[in-house]
């Protein structure tokens, strides 16, 4: 996409996967691996990794429904329904093989949903600064949170707030959670994105059932085991020594713990470690050895 402001059409296609058209794209060649963003993000998010993996891997990048140019959900999401979502591109793109599946925040329940309910195409998990839940309860009222985050979305859509304040949002966000600061995305890409209703709507709905997600991913823990793959935690750290990093660093190696994985701090980085040190999520994806299917 280049590092200009002039996006007339984004790279890749539309691919129409259960039932909703999503804006997927692939680049690279040799074994797969597929770039889950975080809450609310998109394909863009990943650009920094991609130069360092495409020489050596098949890179997939997809904007989940209503976020980057993907079409507006069909229904709420869950852990199974993103994992599913996930395994229907990789067939929309006719890549069968087992593939290294890479989550960042809450992606990483999505990719390791997809590893315990698709043992068989994957080939390796990296969760980058991937959410934790240690109070796995799903929050009450989840049909009444579903339709006042529906309804949230119409009014901020029809007042043409996502327009105004989107972009602007978007920036101050990647300012507290990079260590650098700086978003590597053109600023019209963000804004055709980020200014759009359809983005806040989809962005608000995956923070109202967030712990609906987490809970059922606790579900699927105890009845799906995760294949015998390579598993990493990357974890951020800025390198304040503050009590809420270390704080956040224990987490994350209880996770890497939980899932018999490898654990590694990222210093200094913040929590878009794939902006601050994309040299370290490229190698933690490399590290794994491709699977033939």
């Amino acid at each position: 996409m280049g590092g200009t402001d002039g996006i007339e059409r984004p790279p890749g296609r539309m691919l129409r996967v259960g039932g909703v058209p999503l804006h997927v794209v692939r680049e690279g060649r040799g074994p797969a691996c597929v770039l889950s963003p975080g809450l609310g993000m998109s394909w863009f998010d990943w650009e920094p990794v991609v130069p360092l993996l495409a020489p050596h891997r098949t890179v997939v990048r997809f904007d989940r429904p209503g976020l980057g140019f993907s079409a507006p959900p069909v229904e709420p999401p869950t852990a199974a329904g993103e994992a599913d979502r996930i395994a229907g591109v990789l067939d929309a793109l006719g890549l069968g093989g087992p593939v290294t599946v890479v989550g960042h925040s809450l992606a990483g329940f999505h990719a390791e949903a997809f590893a315990r309910l698709h043992p068989g195409r994957t080939a390796g998990v990296v969760l980058v600064d991937g959410s934790v839940e240690e109070d796995v309860r799903p929050a009450p009222a989840r049909e009444l949170r579903t339709s006042a985050a529906e309804a949230r979305g119409r009014v901020l859509a029809a007042a043409g707030l996502p327009r105004a304040l989107g972009p602007s949002l978007r920036a101050l966000s990647v300012r507290a959670s990079s260590v650098t600061g700086q978003d590597p995305a053109p600023a019209e890409l963000v804004r055709r994105t980020y200014g759009t209703g359809r983005v806040a709507r989809a962005l608000l709905m995956e923070n109202a059932r967030y712990r609906d997600v987490a809970a059922e991913l606790h579900a699927l823990r105890e009845r799906h085991p995760l294949p015998p793959v390579p598993v990493t935690v990357l974890a951020a750290s800025p390198g304040t020594g503050s009590w809420l990093e270390r704080r956040w660093l224990e987490r994350q190696r209880a996770l890497a713990e939980l899932l018999d994985g490898r654990f590694e701090a990222v210093a200094p980085a913040g929590h878009l470690l794939m902006y601050d040190r994309p040299q370290a999520v490229a190698a933690a994806v490399l590290a794994n050895p491709p699977i033939r299917a």
